[in-house]
């Protein structure tokens, strides 16, 4: 890997790390700078998410803030110039997944463009 790969790969695991922090997942603005418009998500729930979704939620406070959630096994590459895949496996209060993300550097920094939660046993 790259130095610049290195770097972009750091960046979008910073960014992952941050949109599952309690107090920026409780707030649409912060978790708005982290969602590229085009955001899709298949939830670990089975649910299709698209970022007005997400922000829907969010804005019903409806995440616990007190909770954060528990990350291992991080690892990222970089497919394309701009473009980072995470894959993870979290844990929320005992709900188990493995997750992949991918994230997009935009003008204004970088933002994920898709997610997809698998829950585990």
């Amino acid at each position: 890997m790259t130095d610049d790969d290195e770097r972009a790969v750091q960046a979008a695991v910073a960014a992952e790390l941050r949109l599952l922090d309690p107090d920026v997942r409780a707030s649409p603005a912060l978790v708005s700078e982290l969602l590229d418009p085009e955001f899709t998500e298949f939830g670990a729930s089975g649910r299709r998410w698209d970022a007005g979704s997400i922000l829907t939620v969010t804005s019903a406070g409806s995440s616990d803030p007190g909770r954060p959630v528990e990350v291992s096994e991080m690892s990222g590459a970089v497919l394309a110039p701009g473009i980072v895949h995470l894959t993870y496996f979290s844990d929320n209060g005992g709900r188990r997944a493995w997750r992949s993300s991918l994230w997009r550097l935009t003008e204004t920094g970088w933002r994920i463009y898709f997610h997809q939660g698998t829950l585990a046993d």
